[in-house]
């Protein structure tokens, strides 16, 4: 189900993906806060819709204001345990990965998906984008399921 929030009018395209991080430094005392810190923390969305003639909102944050929009959970992209990966069951993320430069990196700490917590696993996509991986973990490229 969808639910309406603001975001960065820059942000505010169809199918955009962002994570919500939470309330910032500069949302105290503003009269939309009610209206952008309406998500949950840590959660990967998507923009499914751009409120049509919905104003631009001034922010402090975002230099081009803030849009209406309409957004869902989205799915996350992430490297697993391989042992772990078949769709249905749950899986988490290795652990940390101090290897920035490597490929799978942004799989590896996929934004979105928290380590210490086991998500459903939607899909099995496949080999992960390294040739080896310098922690010699053996993962499997997955798309966990949305967070409802």
């Amino acid at each position: 189900m969808s639910q309406v929030t603001l975001i960065g009018a820059r942000l505010a395209n169809e199918g955009e993906e962002f994570v919500y991080h939470g309330e910032a430094s500069g949302c105290e005392g503003c009269p939309y806060r009610d209206q952008c810190l309406n998500l949950s923390e840590g959660v990967k969305y998507r923009v499914d819709g751009v409120r049509e003639n919905a104003q631009t909102l001034d922010c402090a944050l975002h230099d081009g204001g803030v849009r209406a929009v309409e957004v869902e959970p989205a799915s996350v992209r992430a490297n697993v345990p391989s042992r772990n990966a078949y769709a249905g069951s749950k899986a988490s993320l290795a652990g940390p990965c101090p290897h920035v430069e490597c490929p799978s990196h942004e799989f590896c700490v996929a934004d979105g998906a928290d380590e210490k917590e086991e998500r459903q696993i939607q899909e099995v996509v496949g080999d992960p984008p390294h040739d080896t991986c310098a922690l010699d973990r053996d993962l499997t490229l997955v798309e966990f399921e949305s967070e409802e």
